[in-house]
C-alpha cells in the first residue's frame, strides 16, 4: 500500500478510542423490552454503528416495531445512558497511539457522532489522555450541518487543524465513517467490530484488527520508539 505523507490523525470515538457500542446496544435492549420490541441482536446492531442520533433512533424504532416516536426514543435512553457512560473502557492502543502522535507533533482530532453532552460523560475516566487532542469536533457542534454518513465533522476537524483534507488519516469502525471521511477526500482505515462483514468496508483504504496493528511508517507517520515493550504499547 502506498500512501501520502498523512499530516493530520482524526479518529471516531465509538467503538475506535472507547468501548461505548456494548452500553448502546444494553440500554437499546432495555428500551425494547419495556415496550415488547423485537431482539436488538446484531442484525440490527451493524446497521447503527456511526449514525446520528435521530437517524439511529428512527431506525431502531422502525427496525425493532417499538410503539414510540424517534423523540421519545431518545428521550428515554438519556437517563439510562447518563448513568453507564461514565464507566466506558479504552479500546486496546487507542491511549498508547494518541499520546505517541501528540508527543511527536502530529496534529489529531476527534470527529464524532456523539453530542457534547454524551463526549464528556464517555471520557470521564479518560480526561488526561483525550486533553492531548488538538481539536473535538460532536454531532451538535454549530459549525457541523449534518452527521455522518455526511463529511461534515470530518472537514470542520481538518479546517480546524489547518491540514488540506487530503493529508488527514481518519481511523473509524463503521461504514458510516468511512464512507463520511472519503466524502471529505481523507483516507480512511477501518477498525470495525469482527462481526462486521467485510463488504462493507470495501470503500475503505485499509482495515485492521485494532488500532495495535497500525503501522506508523507505511503512512508517513514516526514510529513508535524502538524500546517500546510491544507494539502499540510504548
Amino acid at each position: 500500500m502506498s500512501a501520502p505523507r498523512i499530516k493530520a490523525v482524526i479518529f471516531d470515538m465509538d467503538g475506535l478510542l472507547l468501548d461505548t457500542e456494548g452500553i448502546y446496544t444494553q440500554v437499546t435492549q432495555l428500551i425494547s423490552d419495556r415496550y415488547g420490541g423485537r431482539a436488538f441482536d446484531w442484525h440490527f446492531k451493524q446497521n447503527t454503528i456511526g449514525l446520528g442520533a435521530y437517524d439511529l433512533a428512527s431506525y431502531i424504532v422502525r427496525a425493532l416495531e417499538l410503539p414510540i416516536s424517534p423523540e421519545a426514543f431518545l428521550e428515554l435512553r438519556t437517563p439510562l445512558m447518563n448513568e453507564r457512560f461514565p464507566f466506558a473502557a479504552a479500546m486496546a492502543g487507542a491511549e498508547a497511539l494518541v499520546r505517541h502522535l501528540s508527543a511527536q507533533g502530529i496534529p489529531i482530532a476527534v470527529g464524532t457522532s456523539s453530542s457534547r453532552h454524551y463526549f464528556e460523560l464517555k471520557i470521564s475516566q479518560h480526561r488526561e489522555w483525550f486533553a492531548l487532542f488538538d481539536t473535538v469536533v460532536t454531532a451538535d457542534d454549530p459549525q457541523v450541518g449534518a452527521a455522518k454518513p455526511a463529511p461534515d465533522i470530518f472537514l470542520v476537524a481538518a479546517r480546524r487543524l489547518g491540514v488540506n483534507p487530503a493529508e488527514c488519516l481518519v481511523f473509524e469502525d463503521s461504514p458510516f465513517g468511512i464512507s463520511a471521511a472519503k466524502a471529505a477526500g481523507m483516507y480512511a482505515v477501518a477498525i470495525p467490530d469482527p462481526a462486521m462483514s467485510e463488504d462493507k468496508f470495501r470503500h475503505a483504504d485499509h482495515r485492521l484488527l485494532s488500532l495495535e496493528a497500525f503501522d506508523l511508517k507505511a503512512w508517513g507517520l514516526p514510529d513508535y520508539p524502538r524500546d517500546a515493550a510491544t507494539h502499540g504499547r510504548p
